[in-house]
């Protein structure tokens, strides 16, 4: 057997990567944002898995008073007095 140098075993790897080193790129640009996508999909699926949890929020009470406050408040189909705006100024949304 002829004993071959290192140069002619190597030289057409080198050849070849320079040939498609776009398309390699673009591979491993791929496979590794598709790794990463599923990666972050299982750490969700893991993290929204809400069995066994109890919530550490206390039910709370209103008092009457505040029930009262709550039921005097407006709503957005009450007739409120029209804004007026003083005499110095202009209104800008006039037309």
């Amino acid at each position: 057997m002829k004993n071959k140098d290192v140069s002619s075993l190597i030289s057409p790897i080198v050849k070849g990567f320079q040939k498609y080193n776009l398309t390699i790129f673009i591979v491993v640009l791929t496979t590794g944002l598709a790794v990463a996508v599923l990666m972050l999909n299982a750490t969700l699926q893991q993290s929204s898995d809400t069995t066994g949890y109890t919530s550490a929020a206390n039910p709370t009470t209103f008092d009457q008073t505040t029930i009262n406050r709550v039921k005097q408040l407006h709503t957005s189909s009450d007739m409120l007095t029209p804004v007026t705006l003083p005499s110095t100024r202009i209104n800008p949304f006039a037309e």
